[in-house]
C-alpha cells in the first residue's frame, strides 16, 4: 500500500483543495456573481458533455488502464498507446456529423422549456470532445504511475482558472454570456497541457497498426462506454432531465447542493487514480488474497475518510447554508438524499476496479442500463411532482440499488469481501457522533460555528477511530506524524 497511500495522498489534498476552491466558486461566485440562470445553464452544458464524454472517448481510458500492463515490449506498448489516441476519432467524427445533421431537431428539443439554451448547444459536444481526450491522456500518465498532475489539472486548475472568469465577470472584463464560451475554452486547454504532459511521461511513438489484440480491446471498449455512459447518467442525468421539466434555474439550486454531498466521494476519486492500475496488474496477475486485502483496505480508509467528510457536512448543513441566498436553501433534502447515495458507493473501495478487469464485467454492465433506464423513469415521476427533492431521491434509489448490484456481483462471483466487523463499528461511530452534533448550534456567525463544530468533531473522530483500531493503515499514517512532530501516544 506504499506507492497508493503516497499518490492517494497526494491526489486526497490536491483534490480537496479543488474542492475548496470549487466551494468558493459554487456557494458564492456562481449565484452571486453569474445569477441562477446563468450558472443553471453553465451547470447544464458541462454536465450534458459529461454525459457524452464516454461515447467520445469509447472507453479508452478504462481500455488503456487494463490492457497496458500486458503488453511486454516497447513496440507493442507504442502500437497500443497509439490506438488509444487515434481509434476514437473514428467514432467521433460520424457522432459529430449525425449532430450536425439533426441539429434544428436536437435544438428545439432541449430548448422547448428554456429557450437560453438554443444559443449554447453546439458546445455540449465540443466540451465532450475535450473531456474524452483529457481523460485519455490523464491514463497515459496514470499507467506509468503519474496520477498527481493530471489530479491536480482536474481538480484545481479547472476550478481555480474558473474563480479566475468569474472575477473577470465581476470587474466587467467578461460578460456572463462570454463566461458560458470561456469556460469551454477552459476545457480545451486542460485537455491540451494534460496531453503535453503525457508526451513528456511516455514519448509518443504513433503507428497506424492496430495491437495484434485489437478484437478484444474493441470488445472491452464498447462495454466500458456503456459502463462509463451509466456512471456520467447517474451524476449529471438528473440535470438535463431537469432542464425539460423546470426552468434553468432550478439546476443551479440543485448544482448547490449536489456540489456539496460531492464532496464526500473525494476520497475514492483520489484513491481510484492510483488504485485501478494496481487492481488490473493483481487481477492479470492471479493474485486472489492480495486483491482480497486491498479490497479491504480500500473500503474501511475510504469508509473512515468519508465518513468523516460527510458528518462535517451534515453537522453544518444549516449555518452553511445560511451562507447561500435564500432561493436555494430548498436543497438541504438535497444534500442529505445524495449524500448517503455517495457515502455507500464509497465504502465498497476499489469495487469499480475490480469488476472492469473481469471477464463478467458484461452482466454489471446490462443491470447498470437497466437502473440507468430506472433512473430516467423515475425522474420523469417525481421532478414534476416534488421538484428538485424528486430528482434526489430518483438519484439516491438508483445509486444505492446499482451499488448493492455490483457488491453481490463481487461477492458471489470472485469471493471478494470488503467489509469487516470494523465496518459496522464504524458506521456506529459516525451516526453516534451525527446525534451528538447535529442538534448542537453555537450562537455565533455562520463560519465560526461552522469551524468551532468541525474542530470539535474531528478531534472526536480521529480519537476514538484510533483509539477502536478501525483502520490499521490510518493509525499507522497518524503515528508516523506524530513520530515526526515529537508526540508520543
Amino acid at each position: 500500500m506504499g506507492i497508493v497511500l503516497n499518490q492517494s495522498f497526494k491526489n486526497t489534498i490536491i483534490t480537496y483543495i479543488g474542492f475548496g476552491i470549487g466551494a468558493i466558486n459554487t456557494l458564492y461566485l456562481y449565484p452571486i456573481f453569474l445569477g441562477s440562470t446563468f450558472y443553471g445553464l453553465t451547470n447544464y452544458i458541462t454536465s450534458s458533455a459529461n454525459v457524452i464524454m464516454p461515447l467520445f472517448a469509447i472507453g479508452m481510458q478504462n481500455t488503456l488502464v487494463k490492457f497496458y500492463s500486458q503488453y511486454k515490449t516497447e513496440e507493442e506498448k507504442s502500437r497500443f498507446l497509439s490506438f488509444t489516441v487515434l481509434f476514437p476519432i473514428l467514432l467521433i467524427i460520424p457522432l459529430l456529423l449525425i449532430g450536425l445533421c439533426f441539429y434544428d431537431e436536437i435544438l428545439v428539443f432541449l430548448s422547448k422549456k428554456n429557450a437560453i439554451v438554443k444559443s449554447y448547444v453546439w458546445l455540449i459536444p465540443f466540451i465532450g470532445v475535450t473531456m474524452a481526450y483529457f481523460e485519455i491522456f490523464y491514463a497515459w500518465a496514470r499507467v506509468h504511475m503519474h496520477s498527481v498532475f493530471g489530479n491536480f489539472i482536474k481538480e484545481i486548475g479547472l476550478r481555480l482558472f474558473s474563480l479566475f472568469l468569474l472575477l473577470a465577470v465581476y470587474y466587467g472584463v467578461l460578460s456572463v454570456e462570454g463566461f458560458v464560451y470561456a469556460t469551454a475554452v477552459l476545457y480545451l486547454v486542460a485537455f491540451l497541457v494534460t496531453m503535453f504532459y503525457a508526451f513528456s511521461v511516455q514519448k509518443p511513438v504513433f503507428q497506424l497498426k492496430k495491437p495484434e489484440n485489437a478484437k478484444d480491446i474493441l470488445v472491452y471498449s464498447f462495454y466500458i462506454i456503456l459502463s462509463g455512459s451509466v456512471a456520467n447518467l447517474l451524476l449529471d442525468g438528473d440535470k438535463m432531465i431537469l432542464n425539460q421539466y423546470m426552468i434553468i434555474d432550478n439546476i443551479a439550486f440543485y448544482s448547490v447542493a449536489t456540489y456539496i454531498a460531492l464532496v464526500i466521494s473525494v476520497p475514492s476519486r483520489a484513491m481510484h487514480q492510483i488504485v485501478y492500475p494496481i487492481t488490473a496488474k493483481l487481477m492479470h496477475e492471479n493474485k486472489h488474497d492480495e486483491l482480497n486485502q486491498l479490497y479491504k483496505k480500500t473500503s474501511i480508509n475510504l469508509q473512515i475518510v468519508g465518513g468523516f467528510v460527510m458528518l462535517c457536512i451534515f453537522v453544518n448543513i444549516n449555518q452553511l447554508y445560511e451562507l447561500v441566498p435564500k432561493e436555494y436553501s430548498g436543497g438541504i433534502p438535497v444534500v442529505f438524499m445524495i449524500g448517503l447515495s455517495k457515502y455507500f458507493d464509497l465504502i465498497l473501495g476499489n469495487n469499480n476496479a475490480i469488476i472492469f478487469n473481469t471477464k463478467y464485467y458484461r452482466m454489471v454492465l446490462y443491470l447498470g442500463l437497466m437502473l440507468v433506464v430506472l433512473t430516467v423513469v423515475l425522474n420523469m415521476i417525481f421532478i414534476p411532482i416534488f421538484g428538485i427533492f424528486g430528482s434526489a431521491f430518483a438519484t439516491l434509489l438508483s445509486i444505492t440499488l446499482y451499488s448493492l448490484a455490483k457488491l453481490l456481483f463481487v461477492v458471489k462471483k470472485l469471493h471478494l469481501y470488503p467489509f469487516t466487523k470494523q465496518t459496522i463499528h464504524s458506521m456506529l461511530l459516525t451516526f453516534a457522533l451525527f446525534l451528538l452534533f447535529y442538534f448542537w448550534e453555537f450562537p455565533f456567525f455562520q463560519l465560526i460555528s461552522i469551524a468551532l463544530k468541525s474542530i470539535l468533531v474531528t478531534i472526536l473522530y480521529l480519537y476514538l477511530n484510533y483509539k477502536f483500531k478501525i483502520s490499521p493503515d490510518i493509525n499507522g499514517v497518524i503515528d508516523s506524524i506524530f513520530k515526526k512532530i515529537g508526540i508520543k501516544i
